[in-house]
């Protein structure tokens, strides 16, 4: 639905999140450690939504970003922190469990 809305304002569809992770998107799950260690997409960087200023030395500003949480909640504030410090592009991947589905289709 939401790629329809794109198409219907004129704004571009952009790639998928799993275009972007075969294209070496970075995973940032930004829920707590103890909710990461509860499961989490294989590869994702765990930096909690209140520490991630002091976290984003540890990503790329070279390669795609994608961010998840429980909800998409944090992720989207995630997303936004990251695109203000230059990341490009940055998606907000949502919850991990529906982004891995994603992941693997």
């Amino acid at each position: 639905m939401l790629d329809f809305l794109k198409k219907l304002t004129g704004a571009p569809a952009g790639p998928t999140v799993a275009e972007l992770f075969k294209d070496g998107a970075q995973i940032v799950d930004v829920r707590s450690p103890e909710e990461f260690a509860g499961g989490h997409v294989a590869g994702a960087i765990n930096l909690p939504l209140q520490s991630l200023d002091r976290g984003m030395s540890k990503l790329r500003k070279d390669k795609p970003v994608i961010t998840c949480c429980a909800s998409g909640i944090r992720s989207a504030a995630a997303k936004s922190q990251l695109e203000s410090r230059g990341f490009s592009p940055v998606v907000n991947g949502g919850g991990w469990v529906s982004l891995q589905r994603k992941l693997s289709a």
